[in-house]
């Protein structure tokens, strides 16, 4: 059962933004013989990003690492907001947060390390991944069921949508 505080938080969420390693995939990192490296999506995590968008919520991802594999997935996805490279998330989630003119509790973040704590402790619904660090676990209103790679992007969209479908809209502000 999902805690009354979650669906609470849920309901404001007009933002999520995800790490990618860990969360979006399952944290392996494949290089092959000549350095190309190869990451696996999972595309349950497509329709939930594919779902909130519909629904109006802003996806974006923010990761420190830098792989045209992420670039290429991001079209696909047509996620407007990819920041790669990012040794400092708290500053890259605060642009963009200030750049779609929303407060921090109208954002979610789901991170699964130590990069994220930060983006974690600052945003309205915190989330990440059964696999994460104790450190990490403590920053965070909602853990996962499933683990990074497959689909737990896609479980914390339906728990959004499934609490603003249960709620009177929140309104947006202008």
């Amino acid at each position: 059962m999902i805690e009354p505080d979650v669906i609470e938080r849920a309901r404001c969420v007009r933002l999520l933004s995800c790490d990618v390693d860990g969360v979006l995939t399952d944290g392996r990192i494949y290089v092959d013989d000549r350095g190309h490296e190869f990451k696996a999506f999972c595309a349950l995590d497509g329709v939930g990003v594919n779902r909130l968008a519909n629904a109006g919520i802003v996806v974006a991802w923010i990761t420190g690492s830098v792989a045209p594999a992420v670039a290429h997935r991001a079209r696909q996805l047509r996620i407007a907001h990819l920041v790669q490279d990012s040794q400092d998330k708290l500053s890259a989630w605060e642009r963009l947060r200030e750049e779609l003119g929303l407060d921090a509790r109208e954002c979610a973040h789901i991170g699964d390390d130590l990069p994220d704590i930060p983006v974690l402790a600052a945003c309205g619904l915190a989330a990440t991944v059964p696999h994460a660090p104790a450190a990490v676990r403590a920053h965070v209103h909602y853990v996962t069921a499933r683990e990074g790679g497959t689909g737990a992007v896609r479980e914390l969209a339906d728990l959004i949508l499934d609490a603003q479908a249960a709620a009177p809209a929140v309104p947006r502000r202008d």
